[in-house]
């Protein structure tokens, strides 16, 4: 990997958090589908009033009829390496969505299979007497969420990889489990303040999982929130009875769950569906 930045500061009105989290997915991105010994490059340029970033890799390219659909939620795209395990594309999605809301573009073009593929993020800047005149006043503070032990479980490995990389950015630990027995015994030793549970699971089902997780003592005050599929309201019903204490459908907004999270854990919520 190599870094190349410009060599003065440039003011964005951006989230940084936000703004780190789509450049994480397109570093990962671009290492998942890149073999051992390749090579990345980040490059951040300033072009008149907008910043570039840039994600280039050296990895298996992507073909000129599936550029369109890289962006797409749940786009399925033919990336055959072994190491890849498939992907349904979330990431970019959400990285998508992430600029746009700030105002940006992002792009991807690449020569074809075998050569690589090169991501662009587009953000505008600040202009410096702005930046001046908006700068925060000594001592002032952002209010965040409390950081929380999170386990995130889903079968959807890519679903479940990016929500945690989402949580992290928002300052949380997390872990990740891709079935319901090995969501008791990661519970068992992590102890989760909030498990994110998908109802649709293999081995053991989220419903019984929740029972299962609330038999515990240890899971006294636990919150527990169903992000699945399922979302007609015999699903919510069944969620409410298996002990869940919130439920939301895919893909998950990542503003509404951070506001769930608020309210259900940050606020004393518990209970609210």
């Amino acid at each position: 990997l190599t870094v190349s930045l410009p060599g003065q500061p440039i003011t964005l009105d951006a989230d940084p958090l936000r703004v780190a989290q789509v450049v994480v997915n397109l570093l990962q991105n671009a290492a998942k589908y890149s073999e051992r010994g390749s090579r990345i490059d980040l490059k951040v340029t300033l072009e008149g009033d907008e910043v570039r970033i840039a994600v280039i890799d050296t990895g298996i390219g992507i073909a000129a009829d599936q550029l369109p659909q890289v962006f797409a939620m749940f786009a399925q795209i033919d990336r055959s390496i072994s190491k890849a395990q498939g992907g349904l594309g979330i990431g970019l999605s959400l990285s998508k969505r992430l600029v746009e809301m700030h105002g940006g573009r992002i792009d991807v073009s690449s020569a074809g299979p075998g050569h690589g593929s090169e991501f662009v993020v587009r953000l505008p800047t600040v202009p410096e007497e702005w930046a001046r005149a908006s700068a925060p006043a000594s001592g002032s503070a952002v209010v965040a969420l409390a950081s929380r032990r999170i386990l995130i479980v889903d079968d959807n490995r890519d679903g479940a990889d990016t929500l945690a990389l989402v949580l992290q950015t928002m300052g949380h630990e997390t872990r990740t489990a891709y079935d319901g027995r090995d969501a008791l015994a990661i519970a068992e030793a992590f102890r989760p303040e909030v498990v994110l549970l998908d109802i649709g699971l293999p081995v053991l089902d989220g419903y019984a999982a929740c029972r299962r997780l609330r038999a515990h003592p240890w899971a006294d005050g636990m919150v527990v929130i169903a992000v699945t599929g399922w979302g007609a309201v015999e699903d919510k019903r069944r969620a409410r009875e298996a002990g869940f204490d919130h439920h939301m459908v895919k893909p998950v907004d990542p503003y509404a769950l951070a506001q769930v999270l608020r309210d259900q854990v940050d606020g004393g919520g518990r209970g609210q569906r």
